[in-house]
């Protein structure tokens, strides 16, 4: 049975709500199989007040042992490096999670806040926020780029905003089963970010054929004008549906790419920035010069299926 602390720092609670949702498997079977022993979670343990203060003390005093840290939320280092934007009974987060994390055989940033900054850290930054291990791109965060857990593994980034339930749990049961998580350039489980939105689209074929929406409420591709980044993010929202029913391209709203550090953009989300008619941000590994040769042959090549927009996406 692995022992899981949660701590929120800079967060609004949405990884949680997540988490709350999973159901294969849910974060109540897994403690019901004994594979979690949950220390503490702010929505789930009904500790008493000064419980979190002591079990954090135990911790550092090498009396509690502690297999998986998940921190929810960026963590915020300002005013001028103190932390005390966010600080819990007097103490900045961000040196509790310091103190923390040499003690936790795994740590776990669970949504794109932890790993990368996400939300608070868009410019202009004004609280100052980081990820554990990054800042949106940069390698470096709270804990540097080479910092390692007991396990020795840097830490295992579940990316999103939220992040997707099933993600989250799975990532968990593997974790506190020991079996083995392989890893990207940003630390992401390859598992759950190794394939884009945009595979398992139900949009996909108005792509293929570059037949574009300019307006919401339409059955064709949201990328070419609407701001759809599914073609360049790597997630599972179309493989593993959201309450096993839709994803945001299938529902008509277009993929903000909160798996990317760079979430959110500094650009209008609802935009599609262009070089002249071209999307400025191919798909993944497309060179534009082909990319521009195969979308006119495309959509000379369109289906009347196609044109005519029959398919309900």
């Amino acid at each position: 049975m692995a022992s899981l602390l949660w701590l929120q720092t800079g967060a609004c609670s949405g990884d949680t709500m997540s988490l709350l949702c999973a159901d294969s498997p849910s974060i109540e079977s897994m403690i019901r199989r004994g594979l979690l022993d949950i220390l503490w979670h702010p929505s789930l343990s009904a500790t008493p007040p000064g419980g979190l203060a002591a079990l954090i003390g135990r911790i550092e005093a090498g009396e509690q042992g502690l297999d998986i840290l998940c921190i929810e939320g960026s963590l915020i280092t300002g005013p001028f490096g103190t932390g005390m934007f966010d600080s819990y009974r007097g103490r900045a987060k961000i040196d509790i999670v310091k103190a923390l994390a040499p003690h936790a055989r795994y740590v776990v940033a669970v949504g794109s806040c932890s790993a990368f900054g996400g939300i608070p850290a868009a410019p202009p930054n004004p609280t100052d926020s980081i990820g554990l291990q990054f800042e949106r791109e940069r390698p470096g965060g709270l804990l540097g780029p080479d910092w390692r857990s007991r396990a020795g593994l840097p830490v295992i980034n579940l990316a999103g905003c939220p992040t997707h339930p099933t993600t989250i749990t799975r990532s968990l049961a593997l974790i506190a089963d020991g079996q083995p998580l392989e890893l990207d350039a940003l630390n992401r489980p390859r598992a759950f970010y190794g394939s884009t939105v945009h595979q398992g689209c139900t949009r996909n074929e108005y792509h293929e054929y570059d037949l574009e929406e300019t307006q919401f409420g339409g059955r064709g591709c949201l990328f070419f004008n609407l701001g759809c980044q599914g073609p360049n993010t790597l997630a599972n929202c179309n493989s593993e549906l959201w309450n096993r029913r839709s994803s945001k391209p299938r529902a008509g709203v277009p993929c903000f790419g909160c798996t990317s550090p760079d979430f959110p953009a500094n650009r209008d989300l609802f935009v599609t920035p262009k070089i002249g008619v071209v999307p400025k941000f191919l798909p993944l590994g497309v060179a534009r010069a082909k990319y521009m040769a195969y979308k006119n042959l495309a959509r000379a090549a369109a289906p009347e299926r196609v044109v005519k927009r029959e398919m309900e996406p």
